[in-house]
């Protein structure tokens, strides 16, 4: 299915493709993160536990949404849905104690690389599991590492 601006008509692609985010011409993944970076943002005044709840919430939510977008358009894992990755940039914007723009801004790169590259076991679980689980885990995972990598740039740099 070719997608267009047409295609986000249909509520769970919306959704799947971040409200639009995904239908960037260029690197939808990052277009998506970006969305879950602002979303992170404003969420962080929130008590933690409600950020967790959004969290668990959307992940849960996402797995069917992202599934059914992928079987829709009869693709694995199309790019343009980047639910994933908003929900990913949630996860692990848990970490974030205070609105720090040095610190989301490295959080924010170092869940791309991670994403991107997908080190082991991300790239196994996103090869190995299919539907919506394996397309909302693997990023979940991506996040867990960057989420990892902020904690040890603090340990190590306690400016940030």
């Amino acid at each position: 299915m070719r997608v267009t601006a047409r295609t986000l008509l249909d509520p769970v692609h919306f959704v799947a493709f971040g409200f639009g985010a995904g239908l960037a011409p260029r690197a939808p993944g990052t277009a998506g993160s970006v969305v879950g970076i602002v979303i992170a943002w404003w969420l962080l005044p929130l008590p933690f536990y409600v950020r967790v709840a959004i969290v668990v919430a959307a992940f849960a939510a996402g797995i069917w949404v992202c599934g059914e977008s992928a079987r829709r358009l009869d693709a694995h894992d199309h790019p343009g849905i980047v639910l994933d990755e908003i929900v990913a940039v949630l996860a692990a914007a848990l970490v974030m104690a205070e609105r720090s723009v040095v610190g989301f801004f490295l959080l924010f790169v170092l869940f791309r690389i991670f994403d991107i590259f997908k080190p082991w076991p991300i790239r196994d679980v996103d090869h190995r599991l299919g539907g919506g689980l394996g397309i909302m885990l693997d990023d979940l995972m991506a996040a867990f590492y960057a989420a990892v990598g902020l904690a040890v740039i603090r340990a190590l740099l306690p400016t940030i």
